[in-house]
């Protein structure tokens, strides 16, 4: 097994098939949960289970850097509820309305998202052929949200479970630009540690309301056995594999390879929920794709910079 994993690490193409298999399993199981396990609490459970798999590895070197942590807690803290609180919180609500395989081709906004986020935080300037991009993709989303009917564009209302997932896009894509600004100092996982403890907090006051409210969390072996499995692969391993193929195939490919969540989430969801893929999801996921392309797509002999960060 051990020669096996050392393969798999050494050829990083075979590892940019793996984050978003997990990432899909985080939303077809947040699908499956969505009608008895309450959102914020499935959202604890799932940085509770990772915090604690990941701490006995990096205690030690965050208290050398603890410092370094305290001077730049308003970073984390920001980090912790846009990044851990807001978008899985919100995500989670979503899927209890909204079909996973919606969920996933309204996720495929995130990297045309970004340069957005980028933009109003005033990180970056945003180019005429980006700005295009965005509008293409965009225009997939309504299509999505309009469920392929034209008449229902010029009715549609910001009350549905799709707005919250493109408001939980939104917030990983401030948390995203937020991590541009991470001191090289501080560890990649040191910083997620501290990042995971900081939404957690900002998720506790919206847990106690969430409770008092009578919402129960099942114990059963099934959610138990789908909060481990988010908690470590959804969001520990995939990090860890998606920053490994960063940092040796680049952003630009392995940021095209989120886009496999939508298609594996579908999958998944034909399978073990039995929804159905419509036409306008696959007229929507087109669109988005050819804003993403546009919007990414560099004159010959300029290479992007790459990026380290992290996806959902």
């Amino acid at each position: 097994m051990r020669h096996v994993l050392l393969a798999l690490w050494a050829r990083p193409l075979w590892l940019l098939w793996l984050p978003p298999a997990f990432w899909a399993g985080n939303l077809v199981l947040g699908r499956a949960l969505g009608s008895v396990f309450p959102p914020v609490s499935l959202a604890i459970g799932r940085w509770v289970v990772a915090l604690a798999v990941l701490a006995p590895f990096v205690w030690r070197q965050a208290w050398r850097e603890r410092d370094l942590l305290a001077r730049h807690w308003v970073l984390i803290a920001a980090c912790g509820a846009f990044g851990i609180a807001g978008y899985n919180a919100l995500g989670y609500l979503a899927l209890q309305t909204v079909p996973a395989a919606s969920v996933a081709f309204l996720n495929s906004t995130l990297p045309l998202m970004v340069p957005l986020a980028a933009v109003v935080l005033g990180v970056e300037r945003i180019t005429g052929k980006a700005l295009f991009g965005i509008a293409i993709s965009f225009a997939g989303v309504a299509w999505i949200v309009a469920r392929g009917a034209t008449a229902s564009l010029a009715a549609l209302r910001f009350d549905g479970g799709e707005w919250l997932v493109i408001v939980a896009v939104a917030n990983y894509a401030v948390y995203s630009v937020l991590l541009r600004r991470k001191p090289a100092a501080i560890s990649p996982l040191v910083f997620l540690a501290a990042t995971m403890a900081a939404g957690l907090v900002v998720l506790m006051p919206f847990w106690v309301v969430e409770l008092a409210r009578g919402s129960r969390i099942p114990s059963d072996l099934a959610s138990v056995g789908a909060v481990l499995y988010i908690g470590v692969f959804a969001s520990l391993f995939a990090f860890i594999l998606w920053s490994r193929c960063v940092a040796t195939l680049g952003a630009t490919v392995t940021g095209v390879s989120f886009h496999l969540v939508a298609l594996f989430t579908a999958l998944l969801a034909f399978f073990v929920l039995g929804e159905p893929v419509r036409a306008f999801h696959v007229a929507g996921i087109a669109l988005i794709l050819l804003g993403f392309f546009v919007t990414t797509l560099r004159p010959a002999g300029r290479v992007a910079t790459p990026s380290t960060s992290s996806r959902p």
